[in-house]
């Protein structure tokens, strides 16, 4: 599994990368976020020498979901030096998730 399981306690650490850092704002329960999980892990596997893939439940993790104001998921981030450079909301197809994040991949 190239994602990361980030939590509250680790997530500034987390986001802190040489590389830029993608996080998903997930929960268990959610349809959406379920579909976006092995997009995710390919995702992460493939551009693993650019990319950082992190994980965080909402659920268990309030604390960070309600800092950066989440309130629908599945909520992608994508931090460059622990600051936000893009936000996507939604599911995503492969596809359309590399060619959003091309800013950050190339």
């Amino acid at each position: 599994m190239a994602t990361h399981k980030v939590t509250d306690s680790d997530f500034q650490s987390f986001i802190q990368s040489d590389k830029p850092v993608l996080v998903d704002f997930w929960a268990t329960w959610c349809g959406p976020c379920k579909m976006m999980a092995p997009v995710l892990e390919e995702v992460s596997e493939e551009f693993a020498d650019k990319l950082v893939v992190g994980k965080i439940d909402v659920d268990e993790n309030p604390q960070i979901a309600g800092q950066f104001g989440i309130m629908s998921i599945p909520t992608l981030l994508v931090f460059k030096n622990g600051e936000v450079v893009n936000q996507l909301i939604g599911y995503k197809p492969k596809d359309d998730l590399v060619a959003q994040l091309s800013d950050v991949l190339s």
